[in-house]
């Protein structure tokens, strides 16, 4: 087998376990045999669309097995698997499809497209049923690129993050360290796949174990709690949000949570309470630290720590290292780093130091080698697990036409962590709406980025050189 990627392991798992169940969705399975033959006559489906090694295969929609189908077939032809947010706008997602380049497009049919190539999920089954499934056999080195995932960018641009197969392998060996993850493993797959931590901290090593991935289309606290139940779910990820709302429905304290093994969370630090609500139920609760561009673990905290050190990122993965610099910025090295952005050297230059660290835009500090996340150098803030860069919903409102001068800053949120907070300073001799403004907003940016609060001020706080003070304006209350 030419492939080194992750293109083989559908064919590789279903000659080791043909029968076992690879996927549930709604009650139905699939066996790994069935994940083969499907990814085969999609991939052939693909090549009968001109794709080719080195092009870029997009989706967009909510959790579906066809998710990984479309990843598994496209890295068969030796292409670069898009995901892409289904919370952003039209014009959000019009610009990712147009600078990574996808030649085709699967997506819902909730979300229509006029992609010349477009492949809705309403006649995806049909369309699939056409492919051959003599299999191929394209070469790919375990260097090409796998992934091009898109993060809100500080300059208001999203950055496309590229991660080859080499980073999500050695990521999963790293997963797979810090974890025993077995055979028989169940795992709910209910945080969104396009994100990296739901694909690769959960349904890639769930699937190279031959375990079982139960896939839902979102997230829903009383579905999640049946379905741990009913499939017998071993192990999940999820942000704080997440395990904030598990804890805090009325079905907690009855619900049969005894098949559970470990929890895993990041995306955003968890309050204590959380995570002692999750300990006084004897549950391993164990947290990490990382980034799209490490893919994504940095650090982890393992099940043996995950009390004694609550609260705490963990160490650095085995296959992996963490130093911070002078600033107390946090840096990263190893085989799990992006080799950098797509079409973007001068961000890519930016990225790393001289001698080749990853600059994450964090700031820790290290207690007795366990790292923990102190503050942002960057002022990105985490909404219920999304990343929001303050310049992109700046950029946004600077577009409407009286607003003379804005800032943007998140702030604390019991219910999704942190929102963001605006400060506008109008044009003179007109008056700003808030509510008119958040609906300004609604077709430019996704709701999560839609500052929740809205302040209409005279002047911005500044430094000596005139840049907007924005730890002033973090400090206001509200």
């Amino acid at each position: 087998m030419r492939n080194a990627g992750l293109g083989s392991w559908p064919a590789r798992r279903a000659r080791m376990a043909p029968q076992r169940e690879a996927f549930t969705f709604e009650g139905v399975s699939t066996t790994y045999l069935e994940v083969f033959r499907r990814t085969t006559k999609l991939a052939r489906r693909l090549a009968e669309l001109g794709v080719r090694h080195g092009d870029r295969v997009a989706y967009l929609g909510p959790n579906h097995p066809s998710f990984a189908e479309t990843m598994f077939a496209a890295h068969q032809l030796g292409a670069i698997f898009v995901p892409l947010n289904f919370r952003l706008t039209t014009a959000e997602i019009d610009y990712q499809l147009a600078d990574s380049g996808a030649r085709v497009l699967i997506h819902a049919a909730q979300f229509g497209s006029d992609h010349p190539q477009a492949i809705s999920l309403d006649s995806y089954e049909s369309w699939l049923a056409g492919g051959s499934e003599e299999p191929l056999d394209v070469a790919v080195s375990i260097e090409d690129a796998a992934l091009i995932l898109y993060t809100s960018g500080t300059t208001g641009r999203p950055k496309g993050a590229v991660l080859s197969h080499a980073n999500l392998l050695w990521n999963t060996f790293n997963l797979m360290i810090g974890i025993d993850i077995a055979y028989d493993e169940v795992a709910l797959v209910a945080a969104p796949l396009f994100h990296v931590a739901a694909l690769t901290q959960t349904l890639l090593p769930t699937f190279i174990k031959g375990g079982r991935s139960v896939i839902t289309p979102r997230w829903d606290v009383g579905s999640a709690l049946e379905l741990i139940e009913w499939e017998r779910v071993t192990w999940m990820f999820g942000v704080s949000t997440m395990y904030a709302d598990l804890a805090s429905s009325p079905d907690w304290r009855t619900a049969d949570l005894s098949s559970l093994r470990v929890l895993m969370c990041g995306g955003a630090a968890v309050p204590d309470a959380v995570i002692r609500a999750y300990q006084d139920r004897g549950l391993v609760f164990c947290q990490g630290y990382g980034l799209t561009e490490t893919a994504p673990g940095a650090t982890f905290l393992e099940a043996a720590d995950s009390v004694r050190k609550a609260g705490s990122a963990g160490v650095p993965v085995f296959l992996g290292d963490v130093r911070l610099a002078e600033t107390g910025e946090i840096e990263v090295q190893g085989p799990n780093v992006t080799p950098g952005y797509w079409n973007d050297p001068v961000a890519t230059a930016g990225a790393f130091t001289a001698d080749g660290w990853f600059r994450t835009g964090d700031v820790g500090r290290l207690d007795d080698g366990y790292l923990y996340i102190v503050d942002r150098v960057k002022d990105m803030y985490i909404s219920g697990g999304e990343n929001v860069y303050p310049a992109e919903v700046e950029n946004a409102i600077s577009d409407h036409p009286d607003v003379a001068e804005v800032a943007v800053v998140g702030v604390p949120d019991s219910r999704w962590g942190e929102v963001g907070r605006a400060f506008v300073r109008p044009r003179s001799g007109v008056v700003v709406d808030a509510a008119g403004l958040r609906e300004f907003l609604l077709p430019r940016l996704a709701k999560y980025k839609i500052p929740v609060h809205v302040e209409v001020v005279a002047e911005l706080p500044r430094t000596g050189s005139g840049k907007v003070l924005k730890p002033a304006l973090r400090r206001l209350p509200l």
